[in-house]
């Protein structure tokens, strides 16, 4: 069976969803929007760090907002397990895992008080 690969747009449109499940963060929306036409699938992109960091400047220039940054390691996460994006798990579980990888295991305090505070 095959299975279908992500693309750097399907990727990212998770991410954004699973990070602001309200449709609320306007920054996310506009790193949503700066991706939503790359096609390429996942597994051929050389450098994603360096792709998101692009868009992700262009959507929160200062760096500044903690829902765009928990929404950059979502993504880097589900890049690295395709096999998560359409994951039955509970949302929670998966941004608290992609976050625990990005800052391994010890995220900036201002990250920790967005998690729990209910993103």
């Amino acid at each position: 069976m095959d299975r279908h690969t992500p693309t750097v747009a399907e990727i990212v449109t998770r991410a954004v969803e699973l990070a602001d499940p309200e449709d609320v963060e306007v920054r996310l929306g506009e790193l949503q929007r700066q991706l939503e036409d790359d096609e390429e699938p996942i597994t051929a992109v050389e450098n994603l760090e360096e792709r998101l960091a692009i868009a992700l400047e262009g959507a929160d220039y200062e760096g500044e907002d903690p829902a765009v940054s928990v929404a950059s390691a979502i993504a880097l996460y589900l890049a690295a397990h395709p096999d998560q994006v359409d994951s039955s798990e509970p949302p929670d579980d998966l941004v608290r895992r992609a976050v625990r990888a990005q800052w391994r295991g010890t995220p900036p305090e201002d990250i920790e008080r967005w998690l729990d505070g209910g993103g």
